[in-house]
């Protein structure tokens, strides 16, 4: 038999096999829409506003802006401890003499009823300590309301003049800074750069023969070994760089005995352990020098 559709053959024989194949189709892409991908938008905004937040945190970081707000919490909260008593009611000072009180108090910021938990006792340490006249000190808060000061204040021991500069020191050579030397024109004048460091050995040397200290009138250090006195402004004692307290001791007893220092001498070398030298002024007479023995009556 003549199948006149050629297609109903192939048919027939798919459907002799057992059944019939549907033709499947191949999926198509569509054309992509014009306008904006929310997809893309939905991805990208979290992401844009943690950028900016990050961003903000920083600015306000740099800005300073979280330690202002950390400063104002403490405030807030010493100023609650204030209202609950614990304030500044009194300030009690220890061992001062040449410290103004008022510069105590405007150095540490002290007032009647300010927080007392407000005051750093270290802080305030430092603070005291870089005051001219303050060596050490020590402050305490007890509570409620007693801010406790201690002071150890400098000693003036003498007058330091180098290269033409007069300033004055304290019994550990320290210069006592912001101090007017003229305020101090009672103390020994020393001479010279290394002067300070050794300027209470002869001191108390000096001190030792109170009659013979009172007219000295400057003390130079000479090659940073010994000392050169000046009495009077006039008389050059060339103490030794050994036993200086013996020599002057000397010199001393020599002095209450001869009134040596009531003549025309203009130098009295005392570097001679059993003996001191004597050299008159040339304008008064001709120079001449004269030994002294030590143990003469």
């Amino acid at each position: 038999m003549r199948f006149l559709n050629p297609f109903n053959r192939s048919t027939s024989k798919r459907a002799a096999r057992g059944g019939s194949r549907r033709k499947v189709k191949k999926p198509t892409r569509r054309r992509a829409r014009a306008g904006i991908n929310w997809r893309l938008v939905r991805r990208a905004v979290p992401a844009g506003a943690a950028l900016a937040m990050v961003g903000g945190l920083t600015w306000l970081y740099q800005d300073g802006w979280f330690g202002r707000q950390a400063d104002a919490l403490q405030l807030a909260a010493l100023d609650g401890t204030a209202r609950l008593g614990l304030r500044i009611e009194e300030v009690l000072v220890e061992g001062r003499a040449r410290t103004e009180s008022e510069e105590i108090l405007a150095r540490l910021g002290l007032e009647t009823g300010r927080p007392i938990l407000a005051v750093d006792p270290e802080a305030a340490r430092a603070a005291l300590e870089a005051l001219p006249w303050v060596r050490s000190a020590t402050v305490e808060r007890q509570l409620p309301g007693t801010v406790y000061i201690r002071l150890t204040e400098r000693e003036p021991l003498a007058l330091w003049q180098d290269q033409g500069v007069i300033q004055v020191i304290d019994r550990d050579g320290a210069v006592i800074a912001g101090v007017e030397a003229r305020r101090f024109a009672h103390l020994p004048l020393v001479v010279g750069p290394d002067a300070p460091a050794h300027a209470a050995t002869l001191i108390a040397v000096m001190n030792s023969e109170p009659e013979l200290r009172q007219r000295v009138t400057a003390a130079v250090r000479v090659g940073g070994r010994r000392w050169n006195i000046q009495i009077e402004g006039r008389i050059d004692v060339r103490l030794p760089e050994a036993d200086a307290a013996a020599a002057w001791a000397q010199l001393a007893r020599i002095e209450r005995q001869q009134g040596l220092l009531s003549r025309d001498v203009i130098v009295i070398d005392l570097r001679l352990p059993d003996r001191l030298v004597v050299r008159t002024d040339p304008d008064q007479g001709p120079l001449a020098e004269e030994e002294i023995r030590g143990e003469s009556t």
